[in-house]
């Protein structure tokens, strides 16, 4: 989509797409005492089209989303120049970009522009309304996005931006695993992240044969998404579980003190993200970019994107550069 592309051609293509909280999350190398939660489901993410030439692993979406509430989509991104992810809109919650590779550059119709590097995080909230442009500043350009949802009383808020530069993410080492807490609490540390909607991502490494158990809060909902992995080596829930390959999401059950892992590859590094959050309870209605609670909130929204107003007031005018 170029940004002449009128408003109704966009949002049908759009459709076809993608102060400080603390959060006790107290963590464990010690497998004593610790009851895991069990994997209810797994989910392979396959590849598909995205945005303007961009390439997708989407690891979760619609039929996820009660599952998984408050999220809403995750997708693992590959994108090289000209392609990317030109002007559009979001309204009613959160993305979450973590850079794995390369770059990526954002620019608003509210006059934000920045560029994110690997490590990076850029933790926007589209609140009541933002259009902007996500492209790729290198040859090669890899990461992750995450959407999260917004209460009721949080999707008509005012925009705004948290970006960590990867020296500013707490990060911590034991007993062969690694450990960036991206948002919530690992190993003592925790994230200055602010999540409206509580949230816990950390993106974990275990060395060969490394263990660890993380805990997460009984009633919150939690799920893995496998980036790196040996033959046989990712092992979640129990010792004795089935491994589980790259690009996979792993789905746990409610309760119990939170996730065990396992590398039992004798020769390669575990790289995973533990994404866990508290879910909102709501009805959510999605029309591509934008996600409300009724579908006259969504009736509404595509009105006030189509006349530029209610949010969307620099609509008619302005085009990313």
């Amino acid at each position: 989509m170029r940004a002449a592309i009128n408003k109704a051609n966009t949002l049908r293509a759009l459709v076809t797409f993608g102060f400080i909280r603390n959060i006790t999350s107290m963590s464990s190398s010690s497998s004593q005492s610790f009851v895991s939660r069990s994997v209810i489901k797994k989910i392979f993410a396959k590849l598909q089209k995205e945005g303007d030439g961009a390439v997708v692993r989407r690891g979760i979406s619609r039929s996820e989303q009660k599952l998984l509430d408050p999220f809403l989509m995750l997708d693992e991104f590959s994108v090289s120049p000209p392609a990317g992810f030109p002007d559009h809109p979001h309204r009613g919650f959160e993305t979450v970009t973590y850079v794995l590779e390369g770059g990526i550059t954002h620019q608003d119709f509210k006059g934000h522009k920045g560029t994110i590097y690997a490590g990076d995080v850029q933790w926007m909230t589209a609140g009541r309304g933002i259009i902007h442009s996500e492209m790729p500043e290198e040859e090669v350009n890899k990461g992750l996005q995450l959407w999260i949802n917004l209460s009721s009383k949080e999707k008509m808020i005012e925009p705004n931006y948290q970006e960590l530069s990867n020296s500013d993410i707490p990060k911590a080492e034991q007993n062969g695993v690694q450990v960036k807490v991206i948002a919530g609490e690992s190993m003592g540390i925790q994230s200055p992240v602010y999540t409206r909607t509580p949230t816990m991502f950390l993106d974990f490494t275990l060395d060969p044969g490394a263990q660890f158990h993380q805990n997460v809060p009984e009633s919150w909902n939690a799920f893995a998404y496998v980036l790196e992995s040996g033959e046989g080596g990712a092992v979640f829930g129990s010792s004795n579980s089935s491994p589980v390959s790259s690009h996979n999401v792993v789905v746990f059950g409610q309760g119990n003190d939170g996730v065990s892992v396992w590398n039992k590859s004798s020769s390669k590094k575990l790289r995973f993200v533990l994404i866990a959050g508290e879910p909102i309870g709501e009805p959510v209605v999605q029309y591509g970019p934008f996600v409300m609670n009724t579908q006259a909130e969504i009736d509404m929204t595509i009105e006030d994107y189509h006349y530029s107003k209610n949010g969307f007031e620099m609509a008619e005018y302005w085009r990313s550069q």
